[in-house]
């Protein structure tokens, strides 16, 4: 017998909360691993931790992936006990889903359709729980009575078959070996982000010594792109100014 694992995950995003109004659940997102300490991660969801809406076939990265970002994020992972034949059709199918990873796209209609009980289908589009239930089942290994465009993250947790080997702060499982602290940031630094570009590009002063403030949200990198566009036109009207 072999085991895969099935990691269920709540970053705390705001995509995240929305879901989470609409579910109730306490995970909303869905992963498969190949092996216990997650160096083999697989899902469908952000191929850039800033940007929510640019999605896809992913190997998960606990370094410099999405986890990295939120590192409060909490889980919950099963372990699965297949057979051989079924562990090696699974690594297969997730083979050849990377070697045509640039095709697949994130099926967010998809979840609109699982509360309405309508599957909404796309070729080449998976959201994360449909990609995961249909991996296990064309390798053989059926777990629901429904179709996998109907799969929420939430309906693993009521499969019996599934074992929970652990519950908490991802990066605080134990299996994780990993030699990395997620990175500190703010929850919403885009008011800090103004007041640091004012000071040097406006009042020019040196923020060497300064910390640099990041956007840990694809909603609201729109606004800092829209800023930076004013102050290279105020910059630009001040040196005009000048002359």
């Amino acid at each position: 017998m072999k085991e895969l694992y099935i990691l269920l995950t709540d970053t705390g995003t705001t995509l995240n909360r929305t879901i989470k109004l609409v579910t109730n659940a306490p995970y909303n997102h869905a992963s498969i691993s190949l092996d216990e300490k997650l160096n083999h991660v697989f899902s469908f969801g952000r191929k850039q931790p800033i940007n929510p809406l640019y999605g896809g076939f992913i190997q998960e990265d606990f370094v410099d992936g999405t986890f990295s970002w939120y590192p409060d994020t909490t889980c919950a992972i099963y372990k699965l006990s297949v057979s051989e034949r079924e562990y090696e059709k699974v690594f297969q199918l997730i083979s050849e889903f990377e070697k045509h990873k640039h095709s697949y796209r994130y099926n967010f209609f998809g979840l609109f359709g699982v509360p309405l009980n309508y599957p909404i289908e796309i070729p080449f589009s998976y959201f994360c729980s449909q990609f995961v239930a249909d991996l296990l089942k064309q390798s053989g290994i059926k777990l629901f009575n429904k179709r996998s465009s109907l799969v929420s993250p939430d309906d693993f947790r009521k499969i019996n078959r599934l074992e929970l080997i652990y519950e908490g702060r991802i990066y605080d499982y134990p299996a994780l070996q990993i030699e990395y602290k997620p990175r500190e940031y703010d929850r919403f630094p885009f008011r800090k982000y103004i007041v640091q570009q004012l000071k040097s590009v406006i009042v020019d002063e040196n923020k060497n010594d300064e910390r640099e403030y990041f956007f840990r949200d694809g909603f609201i990198k729109p606004k800092k792109i829209m800023f930076d566009r004013k102050m290279k036109t105020i910059t630009t009207l001040l040196r005009k100014v000048d002359q």
